[in-house]
């Protein structure tokens, strides 16, 4: 089935879909230049298909494309940069140490 994510900041969150049925989402808040993620969840039944990645990729270059700063509070998303080092300088500087990035 086809995979898209979908930003609905009417709830302050990325989504992911699988088809029609919404797997997982990342709860962000924004304020000025900077959107904060919160928490990550993936439901459990579509587990180990790789959601989780492509939904913070997604919401990544989501904020880097709106020229937004990451703070990224989430474990799962401060992890998932912690992997892909190409995605850490859309945390500030002066943040860096803060998220142990």
């Amino acid at each position: 089935m086809a995979q898209r994510v979908v930003d609905n900041p009417d709830a302050s969150r990325f989504e992911i879909y699988d088809g029609e049925e919404m797997a997982g989402f990342a709860e962000y808040h924004r304020f000025r230049n900077e959107i904060a993620f919160i928490h990550t969840e993936i439901d459990p039944s579509f587990e180990g298909r790789g959601l989780g990645s492509a939904l913070a990729r997604a919401a990544l270059d989501a904020a880097r494309e709106q020229g937004l700063e990451v703070l990224p509070f989430c474990p799962f998303i401060r992890g998932w940069i912690t992997k892909h080092p190409e995605y850490v300088d859309l945390v500030p500087q002066a943040q860096r140490a803060r998220f142990g990035l």
